[in-house]
């Protein structure tokens, strides 16, 4: 009996913490996730238990649709999007037989000030466009 209840507490701390590591911090309500890390691996019993009642985010896995939180979309075993979506390969051949859109590429730090510059003129001229508006609005009066 004690060696079922031991591998019965290792497996289920075993399970706390591989879902603990495979959360996102957003999905971590309570505690920072090292410090759950921490009181699984110390308190297995009641680490475990309370990760499971208080620290899991049950709400974000609902609303996603899946474990982890991470797709809605159901993937079979074979496909070679499944690789993908787990994050393993990346290679060019799993990537071309998807179908889904690769994802926007990154942009640099001086593309996003190039953007900023030109979002900046962009506001500039468009305060500059309501002065001259004002101003013939009151010519307009004046005459």
């Amino acid at each position: 009996m004690y060696v079922l209840f031991t591998v019965a507490m290792f497996a289920v701390s075993l399970i706390a913490l591989v879902d603990i590591v495979s959360r996102d911090d957003s999905q971590v309500r309570g505690l920072p996730k090292l410090v759950w890390v921490l009181l699984v691996v110390f308190v297995p019993l009641l680490g475990s238990a309370l990760w499971f009642i208080v620290g899991h985010d049950w709400s974000a896995a609902r609303a996603a649709g899946s474990f982890g939180g991470r797709s809605s979309e159901n993937v079979s075993f074979g496909d070679p999007r499944r690789s993908e979506r787990v994050g393993f390969g990346g290679s060019r051949r799993a990537s071309s037989w998807s179908s889904q859109p690769a994802a926007p590429r990154q942009k640099t730090t001086e593309e996003q000030l190039a953007d900023l510059d030109r979002e900046i003129e962009f506001h500039e001229q468009q305060a500059r466009l309501r002065a001259l508006e004002v101003e013939v609005e009151k010519r307009k009066r004046l005459e």
